[in-house]
């Protein structure tokens, strides 16, 4: 079992990712009717509106010297480069599809939590870890047939994992200085010089968006749930960690993922589902119940 430190990390990354296993269905949603660029950089405009506030009002402390630059790294990948790669890759294809590519996203952060906070996860870890990520795409593959053809999208869904896994790790680290919800508050605020112009560029060349009520609620999640407060629990439950080991909480998100894009957006769905569900989640919990140790100061 956990330590009890662990548990906390492992409830708050659960929450994290049940929070972000909406995210693929409703962008997809969004993008029938509102440009992708509009999406990827107006959620975060959003957001990061909500965040000046709660900034202001709660009054914390600026980040110091080198946590300017270790945020950058964080609005390169959580903020810009995942939600941007993300809608244009979901305009042709399913979210389910999607779902095969991002279901490698665990096996990712843990790669760069070895590399960036010097973690070193068990055999046993890389074993469950490994079947994880050969559960999630072979499930993916026979209940949505996402392996059928490599799909241009599928470089944008790819580099879209390799840039949340490293905002992941860098965010996970700097929530044990700067506080989890403060520092998506903070990443958010660093990127609006970026994202204000790019959500400037997409109204310019196709006009505000026209769209009904359930896409401009699909965006309202994305703004408010995937960008701004999903990343308060997973940020925190990440900076509890070990974040090798609360990572692969996500292999369980595409699975998720499969079921929401059946229910909410109408994608297929079957018994296979129900069956991969359960050799997903025994493989994550054995990854998050083996041992990962690190150098790292825990979250306080």
């Amino acid at each position: 079992m956990p330590a009890p430190s662990s548990r906390g990390g492992l409830i708050f990354g659960v929450l994290g990712v049940l929070a972000f296993s909406f995210t693929l269905p409703f962008t997809r949603i969004a993008v029938e009717q509102i440009d992708p660029l509009f999406i990827g950089a107006g959620r975060a405009v959003v957001a990061a509106a909500l965040a000046a506030v709660v900034l202001a009002v709660t009054r914390q402390r600026l980040p110091r010297g080198a946590q300017w630059l270790r945020l950058c790294v964080v609005v390169v990948g959580v903020v810009i480069g995942f939600p941007l790669l993300t809608s244009f890759a979901l305009q042709t294809v399913p979210a389910a599809h999607g779902a095969v590519v991002i279901g490698l996203l665990p096996a990712a952060t843990a790669i760069v939590a070895v590399i960036r906070a010097k973690e070193r996860p068990s055999i046993a870890f890389w074993i469950a870890s490994g079947a994880g990520v050969l559960a999630v795409i072979a499930f993916i593959a026979l209940a949505g047939g996402g392996l059928e053809g490599l799909h241009p999208s599928d470089l944008l869904l790819l580099g879209a994992v390799v840039l949340a896994a490293i905002g992941y790790a860098e965010g996970a680290l700097l929530s044990r200085e700067l506080g989890s919800w403060q520092t998506i508050c903070w990443a958010l605020v660093v990127a609006l010089p970026v994202m204000i112009p790019l959500t400037s560029v997409s109204i310019a060349a196709h006009g505000w968006p026209q769209a009904d009520a359930p896409h401009w609620l699909a965006f309202g999640y994305l703004s408010l749930v995937s960008m701004f407060l999903g990343f308060f629990a997973w940020y925190r439950g990440l900076a509890i960690g070990p974040i090798a080991q609360v990572s692969q909480i996500q292999l369980v998100q595409p699975v998720l993922t499969i079921i929401w894009s059946a229910l909410i957006v109408g994608e297929r769905l079957d018994l296979l589902v129900w069956l991969g569900a359960l050799v997903v989640v025994a493989c994550a919990a054995t990854a998050v119940r083996a041992r990962v140790a690190s150098s790292s100061v825990r979250a306080r």
